[in-house]
């Protein structure tokens, strides 16, 4: 898929149409701070650039890049994210990686096949008692009896540990240079690849509910309701999955502000307004995954 994306400035970039930075994908890694940055540095990042991104089957050498995006999502909670990742790359026959199609001989990159992005489902339901897994569904469970009532932490309780209806952890995590119409393939190819799956007898098959944890952003202006679902302010740093929120049936949102030090994003047009950020957890019934693909089909075409 080619796409027009900004040049990328220390191993991530930005897309001129959707840039909705978090915290998780600033220069923090790097050492370099916005105060800092010469105004050349600003140039080569406003550059535009033709960029071709190919989907791969997901292999052993993508664990760091993996890895480095489940840590963005994941930040400094309790989650082993190197166990994570094995069982993703395990899991190989359901899912997918974004590797940037030809690296020119004179780029600077310093790895051809950088992962710039993955899709995965992980069922939770199949691997109960696994540390990784348990510790996703602590996760959420702590944060949802801190942002919710205690009758919507109920049912997502009785949901979490009924093993007679599944529950599929979905993650779509991808650079911000990467832009959204390349969900629409990756989404498609993961159902192909779980009815796949679900034939053969093979893990992550079939799953009654898909639960998402999303990166998002409200400015920080802006008040925050201390319980219940983020209004429509909030943004979401993968665009698409704002059809996930409007299908879910079950939704809250957690800040991540003391484990993220800052949040400067939002559109181009907002002239980088402050934002905090957030994660936006999210359970959709399998049944509602229809109504979605209908939507990326008819928003994400190119």
């Amino acid at each position: 898929m080619a796409s027009s994306a900004k040049r990328r400035a220390v191993g991530l970039g930005e897309n001129p149409e959707e840039s909705e930075n978090s915290s998780d994908e600033s220069l923090e890694d790097d050492g370099d701070s916005p105060d800092g940055d010469s105004d050349v540095s600003d140039e080569e990042i406003n550059e535009e650039v033709i960029v071709d991104f190919e989907a791969h089957t997901i292999a052993v050498n993508d664990f760091n890049g993996i890895k480095k995006l489940l840590q963005q999502l994941f930040l400094k909670a309790h989650v082993n994210t190197s166990e994570l990742t094995d069982i993703i790359i395990q899991q190989s026959h359901v899912g997918s990686v974004i590797r940037q199609a030809e690296v020119p001989e004179d780029s600077d990159d310093e790895d051809p096949d950088e992962v710039f992005g993955f899709i995965s489902m992980l069922n939770l339901t199949e691997r109960k008692g696994v540390q990784c897994v348990e510790e996703v569904k602590e996760l959420i469970m702590d944060q949802c009896e801190k942002n919710c009532p205690q009758s919507v932490t109920t049912q997502i309780e009785q949901i979490l540990n009924d093993t007679s209806k599944s529950v599929g952890l979905l993650l779509s995590e991808r650079f911000i240079n990467v832009p959204p119409q390349i969900a629409l393939p990756l989404h498609k190819q993961l159902h192909v690849c779980m009815a796949e799956a679900q034939r053969t007898n093979k893990p992550s098959g079939k799953c009654h509910y898909c639960l998402m944890i999303s990166k998002t952003c409200k400015e920080s202006t802006k008040s925050i309701p201390a319980r219940g679902a983020p209004k429509e302010e909030m943004m979401f740093v993968n665009a698409e999955e704002e059809f996930f929120y409007e299908q879910a049936t079950m939704k809250f949102h957690y800040s991540v502000q003391e484990e993220a030090d800052s949040c400067l994003g939002g559109r181009w047009s907002f002239d980088d307004v402050p934002m905090k950020p957030f994660r936006t957890v999210m359970l959709i019934p399998a049944d509602k995954m229809p109504a979605i693909m209908d939507k990326l089909k008819e928003y994400l075409t190119v």
